[in-house]
């Protein structure tokens, strides 16, 4: 009991400034008291003629200024750094160089004497070391009392420079309970086999797994100036399947190179790890476009609408007006916003696009000047089965919306498409291949007619990362339940993006289209889903969950296309954004047909209505699907029941 109570006492009380002055003081005196007998002898101390009185009682004097100038007792004992060293040597060598200065000075002129020099030179040598060690076994018996080996591991650190510096001396002062440092790890042949911080520097080679098990370490730090070697380098795959776990720490901008906390070190994400270049965005040429406007997003509350929110919010807009049909998501955003940008003028209006009377309700009070259009069903095998609600939320909500972007002279319009609209094998990407033509026509239209019109901009990606429904969440969950991961076939691919990035790259191209354009993202390589689930598994530590392979989904093909065969594309001033040539089609005909085809919606006869769908679009060919019935001109009203 009283063990603990003493260490209790020594591990969360701070030494008052007051008792750290008078232990410096005491340390003075201490030292020119062994500075005399080191330079004369004990016994000359207590002689009558002798002058270490006077050298005492001037040091502690001039000692106290300079301590209390340079404040030397200001800081926490066991924090103690070089900084608080260096702090000392300065205050110190002040002291003492002007006690020489004065002895000489009163020497000479009226025969007094505070010291000899040399008596001077010994105590300040002494002064700075022990004041030096009391700080460095102040600093050690702390981390004695306070480290427990029970609940700490052993870590390697990948990064031996700076960022990574910072990492360890974190883990020395902040993590010690968590985490004990036991080598750095580099790439770069100068720094192997050194020794920092009391540890060794190994490289980044074959070897690594086998060092990392002889000592124990299970754990890898990367630090952030690393990430985009981490995620090129084949040694990744090698220490996941070793089952070592990679954690990494916030940029220093972010941190500014404090000291962290354990929150603040997070497992690395396979997002993370997806080999493909991050992509930078002219944001002062985004900001320019949207200060000062009225925005209206629909779709707000999914994945892509909050995310583009988010975004514009940071550019100062005049007003947002936030559109979903999901009442609690769209609950979520509006308190998001009451947190984040409680000065920000928000209206989160409850309402959906394919309601005609209500949108014009909203475009008649707000007039939004710009619109990031983001409402649409997207989940292929549900599409499938609800063609009805495909049309009508995809095509008919886009048409009103485009329309009433003309009918009340917004300046922009940008449509998130998908790179399932190309060479469609399903219905919700054959809806918004639909949507594309429809807004592509119109744009073209106004173009010809001349003056000033809205600016239509479709923009196309892939799959983005975590956002609702994606695979990745899907798997996280599948992983933490024990298994299986479900993946429908061994050799499906898919682009990836992430949800920041691809928002940036709409943002982009809503400032630099002039209307009338598909642009599509470069999305980088293609990932293999079955690899994207081991690395998963890899990541989680838990080896023994099991992949099941389920077979392709109704619509769902192996690979994505970006851009259908008759396509080409022209390059922008970014090089990760292109414009897509595509067919033009003529406004009025693809009014009417659409029309013919919305209100062959209601009739809610599936066949029907892909029937009409594949009429406007002769590339969209059925697959995994029983519409695949269409294609070879059979035609079975039950198939689809």
């Amino acid at each position: 009991m009283r063990h603990t109570i003493f260490h209790r006492y020594l591990s969360s009380r701070v030494l008052p400034i007051w008792t750290v002055l008078l232990i410096d003081i005491f340390i003075t005196v201490i030292s020119c008291l062994l500075a005399y007998a080191l330079r004369y002898d004990f016994r000359s101390i207590f002689m009558a003629p002798s002058t270490v009185d006077r050298t005492i009682l001037w040091a502690v004097f001039v000692n106290l200024v300079c301590f209390r100038f340079f404040r030397t007792y200001s800081n926490v004992l066991r924090f103690s750094s070089f900084v608080d060293i260096m702090r000392i040597f300065v205050s110190l060598t002040v002291s003492y160089g002007i006690l020489m200065v004065a002895s000489l000075a009163l020497e000479a002129s009226l025969n007094i004497r505070i010291g000899t020099p040399s008596v001077l030179f010994i105590a300040y040598v002494l002064n700075f070391a022990i004041m030096t060690c009391s700080r460095v076994i102040v600093k050690m018996v702390f981390e004695l009392l306070n480290f427990d080996s029970r609940h700490s591991s052993n870590v390697f650190i990948y990064g031996a420079k700076e960022a990574g510096v910072n990492i360890a001396k974190s883990l020395k002062v902040n993590l010690r309970n968590h985490y004990r440092l036991r080598g750095f790890v580099t790439d770069e042949p100068e720094l192997i086999g050194k020794v920092m911080m009391g540890v060794k520097v190994y490289p980044n080679d074959e070897t690594l797994v086998e060092l990392m098990n002889d000592r124990n370490v299970h754990i890898l730090i990367v630090s952030p100036a690393k990430m985009d070697i981490l995620k090129k380098s084949e040694l990744t795959d090698t220490l996941l399947a070793s089952n070592i776990k990679l954690l990494t720490a916030p940029s220093l901008s972010e941190w500014g190179g404090q000291t962290l906390d354990h929150t603040q070190l997070k497992e690395i994400q396979i997002e993370d790890l997806l080999q493909r270049e991050s992509i930078e965005v002219d944001i002062h040429k985004i900001a320019s476009h949207l200060e000062g406007k009225r925005v209206m997003i629909t779709g707000a509350a999914g994945s892509i609408g909050s995310e583009i929110m988010r975004q514009v919010a940071s550019f100062n807009p005049y007003q947002m007006v936030l559109v979903d049909q999901a009442e609690t998501p769209l609950h979520d955003i509006r308190l998001e916003l009451q947190e984040r940008w409680r000065n920000l003028d928000a209206e989160t209006i409850v309402a959906d696009v394919s309601n005609l009377t209500r949108m014009e309700a909203v475009f008649r009070t707000f007039r939004p000047q710009y619109v990031f259009h983001a409402a649409a069903y997207k989940h292929v095998p549900m599409m499938e089965d609800n063609v009805s609600e495909s049309i009508q939320v995809n095509v008919l909500g886009s048409c009103i919306m485009a329309d009433l972007a003309v009918k009340y002279k917004a300046e922009k319009f940008v449509m998130i498409s998908t790179d399932k609209a190309v060479n469609p094998t399903n219905v919700m990407g054959c809806s918004k291949r639909l949507a594309e033509i429809y807004i592509q026509s119109l744009a073209k239209k106004l173009s010809q007619q001349g003056g000033k019109h809205v600016k239509f901009i479709t923009t196309r990606f892939g799959n983005v990362l975590g956002s609702n429904g994606s695979v990745i969440p899907r798997f996280r969950d599948q992983i933490q339940k024990g298994g299986p991961v479900t993946v429908t076939h061994p050799e499906i691919i898919r682009y990836f993006m992430t949800i920041p990035e691809a928002c940036r790259l709409v943002l982009e191209a809503g400032s630099m289209g002039n209307g009338g354009e598909i642009y599509i993202f470069d999305m980088g390589k293609p990932v293999k889903i079955v690899d994207l689930a081991k690395r998963m598994i890899s990541l989680s530590g838990r080896p023994d969950v099991r992949i099941e392979f389920t077979g392709l989904r109704h619509g769902e093909k192996l690979y994505e296309e970006l851009l259908n065969a008759k396509e080409l594309t022209r390059p922008t001033h970014h090089e990760k954004i292109m414009i897509a040539t595509v067919r033009e089609y003529d406004h009025d005909e693809v009014k009417e047909r659409i029309e013919t085809l919305i209100r062959e919606s209601y009739t809610y006869d599936q066949m029907r209505i892909v029937a009409a769908m594949k009429d406007i679009v002769p590339e969209f060919i059925s697959k995994n699907s029983c519409f695949e019935a269409l294609d070879r001109k059979e035609v079975d009203a039950s198939i689809c029941r």
